[in-house]
């Protein structure tokens, strides 16, 4: 593996004493008694580390592998978990790198490579959050925890991704195999992140968080928390929608300095500072677009979302495109915003798979904006997301991902689906335990398409189906119409694991006492939904001002 240190006899010993000590009976955060007084102070210091993850012995493995010779320092443990996971995640590139490379079929070489280009963005991430631990203080981790957290959950969701689109049976296998270690590591990481209080105090570290004394809250002069990099000061470089002058004009018609979108972005000066603004006139741009990694900052805004619309009909049953890549328009550049556009994938019920619109831009807002489709309309991959006073119309699990949304004031339309189909608005994908994703429909109305209407009783309406093991979904203060089945959420592959919650919901469709009996499926208090408003839960006071955009921070009531 890449950059792999040699084990030392030290790590070899310091592994074996840790295995046997947690077989002894080490489980939590070092003591167990008389067992964990027989343990050496390195012993001690790695199951610390460990005790919160799920695959302990492969989190002490690679720590004896990867830490200094016999450390007890917790910050060279925790920098050796990412470092693990990062070159893991690294010989997984290379191994579908060599597999593509000696690919002969057309659909095996495609999934391949994107498995490869969502590696990278594992990799990316990673080395993110190596970086960061690597250069900062334990005593302000905990304050970007939240941040370390949204890098980590992007590596599970490339990981997932990368598996969901392989149709090959054997090769699906090969992949997943080869990742194994990488995915538990990742896995183990989060935990440790998401437990660094707790992990910290058995190291006698005490951390204030006390909320006046944490370091995210002190404010510079120019109104940046403390703690943002010169990075994040340019991500959140404020916007003034009111008086905005576009970088870039698209018409059509030639009335603007470009023809198409794709001309626009790729004018994009390198090393640009500030927000890139590009102004679409109306129109409907017949091209698939993505705004690349590099291509921070853009805000890109049209004439409304029923004048500037970008379509497509790129789909999995019928051109063999990957779920993936068959988005009309991507967004991955961190940062991106967009107001008053529309965003569709023509390709019908019988297309199957085919997004109109797939983000995976960290910090990313859309208001007044538009996504029309049947399944899998919008595609909220990864990271943290905001959308406000949008339409989003589909039919099967039309709203998914498994990124930190939160869709506000929006309207939710399902939609008639094909011969011997059913509606599921939401299939989050919420893998680990540990990740701080999740889908939150807020004050939201959810209604059927005039074509469903007669038949909205006959035809299956739910809120969601499960789509990864840890799936969680809150829909809070929305408005529901008849047409949602009492049960509210359909059975996928597992659900004992689910998180369904409802808060404050109004409407014939928001009756809970006919809902499915999972573990995960209740109506939460007041004080559990506040945990789930854009502030809390996309850490929105730090950044959703920048937008220039109308947000909530907090619940309604």
């Amino acid at each position: 593996m890449v950059g792999k240190v040699v084990v030392s006899v030290i790590s070899i010993i310091l592994v074996v004493g840790v295995v046997i000590g947690v077989v002894a009976g080490v489980h939590k955060y070092g003591s167990a008694g008389d067992s964990a007084e027989k343990l050496t102070p390195q012993m001690k210091a790695v199951s610390s580390i460990c005790a919160p993850t799920d695959h302990k012995e492969l989190c002490m493995k690679s720590l004896g592998a990867y830490a200094a010779n016999a450390t007890t320092d917790p910050k060279e443990l925790i920098k050796a978990a990412v470092l693990a996971t990062l070159d893991e995640m690294k010989g997984s590139f290379n191994f579908s790198e060599s597999l593509a490379a000696s690919a002969t079929e057309a659909p095996v070489k495609m999934s391949l490579d994107d498995c490869k280009d969502l590696y990278q963005f594992a990799i990316d991430e990673l080395q993110a959050a190596f970086s960061f631990v690597g250069d900062s203080d334990l005593h302000t981790v905990n304050d970007r925890v939240a941040e370390v957290q949204n890098w980590l959950n992007a590596v599970v969701s490339y990981q997932q991704s990368c598996l969901d689109g392989v149709d090959d049976a054997k090769l699906k296998a090969d992949l997943q195999n080869n990742l194994q270690n990488a995915t538990q590591l990742t896995s183990n990481v989060l935990a440790i992140v998401s437990e660094i209080s707790k992990v910290l105090a058995a190291f006698d570290i005490k951390l204030n968080l006390t909320p006046n004394s944490r370091r995210l809250m002190s404010m510079d002069e120019g109104g940046y928390p403390s703690w943002f990099s010169a990075a994040d000061r340019k991500l959140l470089a404020k916007v003034d929608n009111r008086r905005i002058v576009p970088n870039a004009v698209v018409a059509k018609d030639g009335s603007g300095r470009f023809r198409t979108i794709a001309a626009a972005l790729a004018a994009y000066p390198k090393g640009h500072r500030g927000r890139y603004v590009i102004y679409v006139k109306a129109g409907v741009y017949d091209e698939y677009i993505t705004v690349n990694k590099d291509q921070v900052n853009v805000f890109m805004y049209g004439d409304g979302p029923r004048r500037t619309i970008v379509t497509g009909h790129k789909n999995k049953a019928l051109a063999g495109i990957s779920t993936w890549q068959s988005a009309t328009f991507s967004a991955i550049g961190n940062g991106f915003l967009c107001k008053s556009m529309g965003f569709q994938n023509t390709a019908g019920y019988r297309g199957e798979q085919a997004v109109a619109l797939r983000v995976q831009s960290d910090m990313s807002a859309f208001f007044n904006c538009r996504m029309d489709g049947y399944q899998d309309t919008l595609y909220v991959q990864t990271h943290r997301q905001f959308y406000r006073n949008c339409v989003i119309s589909g039919t099967v699990d039309f709203i998914f991902g498994d990124s930190a949304t939160v869709i506000q004031n929006s309207l939710i339309i399902a939609r008639k689906p094909g011969p011997g189909q059913l509606n599921t608005i939401t299939a989050q994908g919420r893998e680990e335990r540990f990740e701080t994703t999740g889908l939150v429909l807020h004050n939201c109305r959810i209604v059927p398409e005039q074509k469903l209407y007669p038949q909205r009783f006959a035809i299956k309406t739910y809120l969601g189906r499960p789509w990864k093991q840890y799936a969680r979904t809150v829909i809070m203060e929305s408005t529901l119409g008849d047409f949602i089945h009492p049960a509210g959420y359909l059975s996928w592959n597992g659900d004992n694991t689910c998180v369904y919650a409802e808060y404050g919901n109004r409407g014939p469709g928001a009756r809970a006492s006919g809902r499915v009996k999972w573990k995960g499926v209740r109506v939460i208090s007041k004080k559990e939904a506040q945990a789930f408003a854009a502030g809390p839960f996309l850490q929105g006071r730090l950044w959703l001002k920048y937008t220039g955009f109308p947000f909530m921070l907090g619940l309604r009531y």
